[in-house]
């Protein structure tokens, strides 16, 4: 009873301190405002770009490994472009090899993307369509699922068959009233049937989605174009068996890689195994300073705001330096004076939390409608927020308080 007592004196004494010194109380919350919303709105979007890209990696596989002409990080002046230039592209010879001797890949796909191409079914034109072609293990080494139809057949991949599996926006847009399976469109001058639709995704932070796509056997691509040239990008994706890692995996490969092109030893490599983690490592190091920068900036902010709150709680006990004596001149203790400062300094820091805090969800809120993007806000990051809040206030309010539990009550009797 005397906490919650001494909780709603401390509730009316910051009221009246925020009635009666507005533009104050304002500048002093302010810097606690700011830095409660930096530290919690910087956590938030390290978290959602964390998880956005931890959708991405899904979507190309956590334990796959892609065998490429080209590395995925570099550049810069030391960056030996010139040497991955004359590197030999992945070719089906390599492909079938790797099938055979691969003890570790779950499966194995060749896959090449060949341009933006226009697409045509009736009336309706689409422009810009992501045109690939892709062996038939494709759906275990890539995640995706369908909103109608289905993936090609074993049948359907070797006989080279005149059929697509399209992504949704393609589909919405050649087909605005349902039904593609079925349909057929003329792609690069060919009729194909339409027998299966990619469910919408979306773009995510690596810009990888199927909602353009449009995917064919590489047996019918191989009527249409050169599907070993280098112009169209061929690489070869391998997914290791569960219960293997990504290195074990990756060690293999390049074992057999180096003997399937007869590499000396020390000769180095003339091909790149790119995996997600070479990604993920790096965008960690980014999201690593923008966590560490925002949490600078808030504390600073922060460490203002204390400055100011403790200026409010000194003057308010000088303020009430009258109210101290009479209230300790009628028996009340110390702990009972500390107390009572001690909240109201918690109170005000948390309403400068409560604030940042709303500001967060209020421009989560904003993004989210404009830019269809799922803010992550985690309840540790509200945790940390409002617990740094309360230390804030504890710190501020202690001083202040400790003098004020301390006056002689004579002394704060007759003080103006």
């Amino acid at each position: 009873m005397i906490f919650f007592k001494l909780l709603r004196e401390s509730f009316l004494f910051a009221n009246d301190a925020l009635r009666q010194n507005k533009l104050r109380t304002f500048l002093s919350l302010l810097g606690v405002t700011i830095g409660i919303f930096v530290i919690i709105f910087v956590f938030s979007a390290v978290d959602t770009l964390r998880n956005n890209l931890q959708k991405s990696v899904n979507k190309l596989g956590s334990n796959s490994i892609y065998i490429q002409k080209w590395p995925w990080m570099g550049g810069g002046d030391d960056f030996p472009w010139w040497k991955y230039m004359q590197r030999p592209n992945p070719n089906l010879r390599e492909f079938a090899e790797l099938q055979k001797r691969c003890q570790s890949a779950l499966a194995m796909s060749y896959e090449i993307y060949i341009d933006n191409r226009v697409v045509k079914y009736k009336s309706n034109t689409v422009d810009g369509a992501e045109i690939g072609a892709t062996t038939q293990d494709h759906d275990k080494t890539w995640n995706f699922d369908f909103s109608e139809g289905r993936y090609f057949t074993g049948l359907e991949s070797r006989a080279g068959s005149p059929v697509t599996v399209i992504g949704y926006d393609i589909a919405q847009d050649l087909f605005p009233t349902g039904g593609a399976v079925g349909k057929q469109l003329k792609i690069m001058g060919r009729n194909v049937t339409v027998i299966g639709v990619f469910k919408k995704e979306g773009n995510d932070i690596l810009g990888i989605t199927d909602d353009k796509e449009i995917l064919l056997p590489l047996n019918f691509a191989k009527n249409l174009v050169d599907v070993q040239g280098s112009n169209y990008g061929p690489q070869i994706i391998v997914r290791g068996k569960d219960g293997i890692t990504d290195v074990e995996v990756e060690n293999e490969l390049r074992g057999l890689m180096r003997s399937i092109r007869r590499l000396r030893p020390g000769e180095d490599d003339s091909f790149a195994l790119n995996k997600t983690t070479i990604l993920s490592n790096q965008l960690d190091v980014v999201f690593s300073v923008l966590h560490t920068v925002g949490l600078i900036i808030g504390l600073f902010s922060i460490l203002v705001g204390g400055f100011g709150i403790a200026n409010i709680m000194f003057v308010s006990v000088k303020e009430r330096t009258n109210i101290i004596g009479i209230q300790k001149s009628l028996g009340a203790k110390s702990y009972f004076i500390l107390l009572q400062f001690l909240i109201e300094s918690i109170m005000l820091c948390l309403m400068g939390g409560i604030i940042g805090l709303g500001l967060v969800y209020g421009i989560a809120a904003v993004i989210s409608a404009a830019a269809d993007i799922k803010i992550v806000l985690d309840i540790k990051n509200i945790i940390i927020g409002i617990g740094t809040s309360v230390t804030i206030g504890v710190i501020s309010g202690i001083i202040p308080a400790y003098a004020a539990a301390r006056m002689d009550p004579v002394e704060a009797i007759r003080s103006n």
